[in-house]
């Protein structure tokens, strides 16, 4: 690289406290709506409104697949958008307010409408069901895109991976923690009380913390936070498809991003667990919080050790070694699974009445939801990484485009967890989504297993394969983080794009 007068240009933006800790917020805002979506939505769609099982299944798959069309728009929009008030603030804050609509509307709204009229139940749901996501795109797309400007320093992008899952566990964790007392108390998942609850909860969550998240990204949401600098035509949509093809850092991550996110959205589906504690294990609610808590217990020892390995050696790293960590435990898992026998006390999950069973498949199951729990969300600041490699391979700053990518796949594979489990449930003759109290059925066992593990394990190997071609270490990041900077100080300093461009490499 030549060495100039622009080379003493600070080449890292860094963040106050502050800011880590509050702008992944708006992940924890849009989770509280995606686990109400993948987990529940179809249990209101089929036990409330009435509509058929695969139906109310499948819709979330097919919603997502609206999503294709949705995201790149959206992305293009935020890389087009040029505010007092910012770039990514007014999607945010749009965002959920539409989200607030679309979840009374179809939560709510679609109530009212006669059973004499089911088709326009139907219709309404598809309606209200594409608003939200719409919304939820919006905001959803500001997480990947916005943390660009927030940080570019490799000591505390590993950090975002921390707060991000604190800011997950005070919207997801909250709904998944009251979920089942709500249920025990309102009738259970299939019952119009559950949401008459949970929905107006949700709403209020979610609008806290979105408004936390404004105000952590406050300060960094101005220009001179935004690329190289450089006024550079406005990247038309078409190109797109040419910067996701040039871009094979983007790829690799787009697909291990995808492994992860179905791993977690299949093995912790509400419907597999109440199969899974309920009617294999014959006690739901002694056993769904007490496990999720062991998760979370064994999560927090392997959070600090992936933060520790990002900021030595890189986020590929980390993720490759807690990623092959989790598929080791899993095979434990899965003979554990496999060795049950329905009524037999020795192959038995039980935490009133330990045996050797339990506590191995608590340590299994333990140390294997530990360590891809603290990788699950791992790639979200990895794609500020790819962000930043677009910036220094082609000079365009583009976070909303190239968040909108990698979410659009993330988003159509974590939404074929809703659909595998409706066609695994259909295929054994099961036609009402199992909950908490739904007795054991033939064949009950051989779907969790596939669910449970086989997928998941599936899905992390897909993750490792796709890493072993990742380039972008720890070092290399280093380095193109100070070309970066080398290219905005002489732009600065009144040198073209393409000049800088050229000179610095």
């Amino acid at each position: 690289m030549d060495h100039g007068k622009t080379q003493a240009y600070d080449a890292l933006n860094r963040a106050k406290p502050y800011q880590l800790v509050l702008f992944p917020m708006n992940n924890g805002a849009t989770n509280v709506y995606y686990i109400l979506t993948m987990n529940f939505i179809a249990y209101y769609a089929n036990g409330v409104l009435g509509l058929a099982l695969m139906f109310a299944t499948t819709m979330v798959t097919v919603m997502r697949l609206f999503d294709a069309v949705t995201d790149p728009v959206i992305g293009a929009l935020i890389d087009r958008t040029s505010t007092k008030f910012g770039k990514f603030r007014p999607y945010m804050l749009l965002g959920n307010v539409i989200m607030i609509i679309s979840s009374i509307l179809l939560y709510f709204g679609t109530r009212i409408i006669s059973e004499d009229m089911a088709w326009l139940k139907y219709v309404c749901f598809v309606l209200f069901y594409a608003l939200y996501v719409i919304g939820y795109t919006f905001q959803t797309a500001c997480t990947r895109s916005g943390q660009t400007c927030l940080t570019n320093d490799p000591k505390q992008r590993p950090l975002f991976t921390v707060f991000n899952t604190v800011a997950s566990l005070i919207g997801m964790g909250l709904i998944q923690f009251l979920a089942p007392v709500l249920s025990a108390k309102l009738g259970g998942y299939n019952s119009a009380a559950f949401f008459n609850v949970m929905i107006p909860l949700s709403v209020i969550v979610s609008a806290i913390l979105t408004l936390l998240a404004v105000i952590g990204i406050w300060q960094k949401d101005r220009p001179e936070f935004f690329g190289v600098g450089a006024v550079k035509e406005k990247v038309k949509l078409k190109e797109y498809a040419a910067i996701l093809k040039a871009n094979k850092e983007l790829q690799r991550l787009m697909i291990a991003g995808a492994g992860c996110k179905l791993a977690f959205s299949i093995a912790t589906n509400m419907t597999v667990l109440c199969m899974l504690y309920g009617a294999m294990m014959g006690n739901y609610n002694g056993l769904y919080l007490p496990m999720m808590i062991v998760g979370y217990v064994f999560s927090v020892p392997f959070f600090l050790l992936t933060v520790r390995t990002s900021q030595k050696h890189g986020q590929k790293a980390s993720l490759v070694r807690y990623t092959r960590l989790a598929l080791i435990m899993y095979v434990g898992v899965l003979a554990l699974l496999i060795m049950w026998r329905q009524g037999s006390a020795a192959f038995h999950l039980s935490l009133t009445s330990i045996n050797l069973y339990t506590v191995l498949f608590v340590l299994c199951f333990g140390i294997g939801y530990g360590a891809y729990y603290a990788t699950a969300d791992m790639p979200i600041p990895m794609v500020a990484d790819c962000s930043d490699y677009e910036t220094y391979r082609s000079g365009n700053y583009i976070p909303g485009i190239m968040g909108t990518l990698f979410s659009l796949v993330d988003k159509l594979v974590s939404s074929l967890g809703s659909t595998i489990v409706g066609i695994a449930l259909a295929l054994i003759g099961i036609h009402v989504l199992p909950d908490g109290n739904t007795p054991y059925a033939a064949n009950m066992n051989v779907v969790v297993v596939v669910l449970f593990c086989i997928i998941p394990m599936i899905a992390w190997i897909a993750t490792l394969v796709a890493m072993k071609g990742y380039t972008l270490t720890g070092d290399r990041m280093k380095e193109i983080q100070e070309v970066n900077a080398a290219r905005k100080g002489a732009i600065a300093n009144g040198m073209s794009l393409e000049e800088a461009m050229e000179k610095f490499r």
